[in-house]
């Protein structure tokens, strides 16, 4: 049990500073402004700046025997992956039990831009949600936008 605890423990240090992300969000939904999208995005960069992680959900890859990052197809039909900044927003959404991995919020978003076939990450898909295309997440990387 002491090993169920410590886990937890570790878990919830490298989400906490998370919150910071959903309460950012939670203003830029109660006021859509370009000075509020910066401001989420600031406190996006900086969480992964301190090595924040998000909650990423893994599913079998139809092809081989690895998993792969699960793939969120809108009405649309773009492609998205979904992330959570806590197990609480991820386990909002119902439905079955996800196999889950924690990432390293740099490493997740450079993944994302190399993807091909995704436009990106919805972080919260279910509640404190953000859209980060490609060109936001060059943003938040600090890095010039790529040429899609």
């Amino acid at each position: 049990m002491a090993l169920d605890n410590k886990a937890k423990e570790n878990n919830d240090e490298a989400l906490q500073g998370n919150e910071k992300i959903e309460q950012a969000i939670h203003m830029l939904q109660k006021e859509p402004t370009q000075e509020l999208l910066a401001h989420v995005l600031t406190v996006i960069r900086r969480r992964m700046k301190e090595n924040g992680q998000l909650i990423v959900s893994v599913e079998p890859a139809i092809s081989s025997t690895q998993l792969g990052v699960e793939v969120m197809q809108l009405e649309n039909g773009t492609k998205w992956w979904p992330v959570f900044t806590s197990f609480d927003e991820e386990i909002r959404g119902g439905g079955s039990v996800k196999s889950t991995f924690m990432a390293d919020m740099g490493q997740l978003f450079r993944a994302a831009l190399q993807a091909e076939g995704i436009e990106g990450l919805i972080l919260n898909p279910w509640n404190r949600t953000i859209m980060l295309d490609k060109s936001l997440l060059s943003i938040i990387l600090g890095e010039p936008t790529q040429g899609n």
